[in-house]
Order: C-alpha cells, then sequence, then structure tokens
C-alpha cells in the first residue's frame, strides 16, 4: 500500500477539518448544534475567567458562528452532556458516561482534584450533605454560607464546596445544570437512575480505548505522541494501539512535509484523499479560545502550526509577553496571531489591547480583511456596538485606524 505524503498545508487542513474549522458555518447554527460540535471534539474544556466571554461559550461560537450561548447550558440541563475531568474540566456527551466511569471509582489516583484525608476527616458532615441533597434536590455552593467571611481562593474555599467536589470527582454527584455558570449538583443515582457498574461499566481497557479512538477521530491527524493528552490518559501503550488500529482499518498511515509519520483517522478518508491533490482548502477566519483543542496541547499547536503559545494570565504582569488573556486568531488554515481583549458590557465595547502577527504573517488584503470579518463577527456576538484599538501591527493600524463602529449588534446574545 502506497502511504500518502501530505503537506504541512494539507495536514493543519485536515486537522481542522475534523475540529470544525475548515471553513465559515453555511447555515444559521441551530440548539441540536450544540451536542452535535461537541461530539466532533469529544470533548469542551471548561473555564471561568470572562473577561472577554467564557471559553466553551467561545471555542462553539469559532465554529457555529453567532448563537445564544444559554443553548449549552439547556443541553447540559437536558442531560445531553455531563460534566467531568477529561482533559481538564470538560463537557462531554453523557452518552460518554461509561468512559470516565472508572476514574469516578477510583478518585484517589485523581491527584489534586480529590483529597481523601479531606472526606475521611468531614464524613459526618459529607454524610448529612447527601441526605440534605437526597430530600430537598440539587444545591450549589453558594447555598452554603462561607464560615469566614471575606475568603477567597481554591484554598479557602468554603467546607461545602469542598465537600461537593470531592463527591463530584467520586462520581456520587454530578453537575445537572449551571446557574449563571455555578455548577448545580444532584445525586448520580438520581440523574442516571438506569446506571448500574455491576452491569454497565465496560472494562477498563476497553473504555480507554473508546477514549483513545475518540481522540484519533477528534484530531483527524496525529503522532502517537498526541493521542493520549486528549483525555490524559497515562500509562498507554499507543503504538500496539496504532498497528493493530491499521489493520482493522481504523487509522491510515501517512507521512508529513517536516513530521515525518503520521496517522489519520478512517472517519476522515474523504478529507484525506482531497487533502493528498491539494485540495482541501481553507476558508474560515476566527477568534480561537485558549483552550480551544486545536492549541490546549502546546506542543501539538507548536509542531503542527509553528505557533508557540502559553497562556499568560497567571503569570505576574510584569513578566507577561502579550498580555492577560490572550486569544489565538485563525486565517485560512493557519494561526496567523493572537490578541489581547477585554470585553467592556456595559458600554457595548469590544477593546482590543493588542494584537500581534507571526513574525512570518504578511498583511495582505486578504488576511486584512478575513480578521476584519473574524472580529466583527465575534464583537456582534458579544453584543458589542463597537470595536476600539490600542495597539496593532502598523500595516493594520493603517487599515483600521483606532476602532470601528459594528452594525447590527446583539445578534448572538
Amino acid at each position: 500500500m502506497t502511504v500518502p505524503h501530505l503537506s504541512l498545508r494539507a495536514a493543519r487542513h485536515l486537522h481542522l477539518a475534523a475540529q470544525g474549522l475548515l471553513k465559515k458555518p453555511r447555515r444559521t447554527a441551530r440548539p441540536a448544534d450544540i451536542l452535535a460540535t461537541l461530539t466532533r471534539m469529544s470533548l469542551l474544556q471548561i473555564d471561568t475567567i470572562n473577561i472577554v466571554a467564557r471559553s466553551p461559550y467561545l471555542v462553539l461560537f469559532s465554529r457555529l458562528g453567532s448563537y445564544p450561548p444559554r443553548w449549552l447550558d439547556e443541553a447540559l440541563a437536558r442531560g445531553e452532556l455531563m460534566e467531568y475531568w477529561a482533559h481538564e474540566a470538560c463537557f462531554l456527551p453523557r452518552s460518554d458516561f461509561a468512559l470516565v466511569r472508572h476514574r469516578m471509582l477510583n478518585p484517589e489516583q485523581m491527584g489534586w482534584k480529590y483529597r481523601a484525608g479531606w472526606m475521611r476527616e468531614n464524613a459526618e458532615e459529607i454524610a448529612q450533605l447527601i441526605a440534605h441533597i437526597t430530600q430537598h434536590g440539587p444545591v450549589r455552593s453558594a447555598d452554603f454560607e462561607h464560615p469566614r467571611t471575606g475568603a477567597s481562593g481554591w484554598w479557602e474555599w468554603k467546607p461545602h464546596k469542598r465537600h461537593l467536589e470531592g463527591l463530584f470527582t467520586a462520581g456520587e454527584l454530578m453537575v445537572v445544570e449551571r446557574r449563571n455558570f455555578q455548577r448545580v449538583y444532584d445525586l448520580t443515582s438520581r440523574v442516571m437512575p438506569h446506571w448500574d457498574d455491576a452491569l454497565h461499566l465496560p472494562d477498563a481497557a476497553e473504555a480507554q480505548h473508546a477514549m483513545l479512538e475518540n481522540s484519533a477521530r477528534s484530531l483527524g491527524i496525529f503522532r502517537p505522541e498526541w493521542l493520549a493528552d486528549y483525555y490524559r490518559l497515562k500509562k498507554v501503550d499507543v503504538k500496539s494501539t496504532l498497528l493493530r488500529w491499521q489493520e482493522q482499518g481504523i487509522v491510515l498511515p501517512v507521512t508529513v512535509e517536516s513530521l515525518g509519520p503520521m496517522w489519520v483517522h478512517q472517519a476522515w478518508q474523504p478529507e484525506l484523499a482531497l487533502a493528498a491533490l491539494g485540495k482541501l482548502n481553507a476558508t474560515h477566519s476566527a477568534v480561537l479560545s485558549p483552550f480551544d483543542p486545536v492549541v490546549w496541547d502546546r506542543r501539538r499547536a507548536e509542531q503542527l502550526f509553528n505557533f508557540s503559545y502559553r497562556l499568560e494570565c497567571y503569570t505576574p504582569a510584569a513578566k507577561r509577553k502579550y498580555g492577560y488573556f490572550v486569544l489565538p486568531l485563525l486565517h485560512r488554515g493557519a494561526l496567523v496571531g493572537r490578541m489581547d481583549a477585554k470585553m467592556h458590557r456595559k458600554t457595548g465595547t469590544l477593546e482590543v489591547i493588542a494584537l500581534y502577527l507571526e513574525e512570518d504573517v504578511s498583511v495582505t488584503s486578504g488576511l486584512a480583511a478575513g480578521l476584519e470579518t473574524a472580529l466583527n463577527d465575534f464583537a456582534r456576538w458579544q453584543s458589542a456596538g463597537r470595536i476600539i484599538f490600542q495597539r496593532l501591527p502598523e500595516a493594520l493600524a493603517a487599515q483600521w485606524g483606532e476602532g470601528w463602529e459594528i452594525t447590527s449588534p446583539a445578534s448572538g446574545l
């Protein structure tokens, strides 16, 4: 069998096709697209930073275009989605409950996410909490007072917050909805009344195998070392799995310019054929989240896109190179730059504090137009009526000026 050879550009396009970022959406988003898009990615990482838009909503916007963010909340409340530790804290299809159940049943293996000593020391109070939920229904951490006013930070979480998180990690509670992005917890036995570990729990190796295949399908094209990170799997024999998959036709070997041997999931065989002919073209320009699957593995983003990225919101201000919450910029199959931005909701203004282009990126009319469209679409989805720029590359500043007004705001929210 002849192994296809792809250019680096074609490999990028194949990955973006798998992620739903190759082309701009052809139609207006529908509520059912939330589950479909999340299933395509397998995982949707959760982060609470809200300086522009919370990450899970932004990841979906980059793929769907304008949509009401409440659709994600409603999908969770309907039971289409669930939350658990996957890559990190993630939304995932509830149909994948079986894949992460082994982690729930072995919470001691979850590191800082579960403190067995705390759960033992507070067993009586935790039992009372479970009894309260059993009798009165779902609860939030906010339903319980903090014993010390003014406390903040994870190390000063109020006791019930720690109890709830421990029970969540141990699989005794599930998140059934979010209110103002706050988790609402209910008993797993009530959320999943038909689930029985003795009857439904797959073999651990089988669950791990399914997670690896989800990762392969969602990445589209990948190197072996990229595969385990998607679900943060440890101690997996990826190489022998790939050889077995090749025999079964689940994956196809390819070689890629400058990257060498890689693999493509068979679900993307039509796109692989186009990519090999140089006919898989990227036309989408979009603002990405720092926690988008395309960039959450920093090493993969650097190898595939030559894009060195680091989230600096946890870095002291004086040591930041680019800014507090920097968003990668995608243009026609390449990560061409990044911007530090802030959404001023009271004034309806999107402030681009700084926008940087990669060193090898030239400002062409196509690039300027693509990024302008991406910024306009993003601002409009955020109900912004205006964009202002504080710092731009000279060539963009000459075309864009200090900002512009947005027509027809508030279409997404």
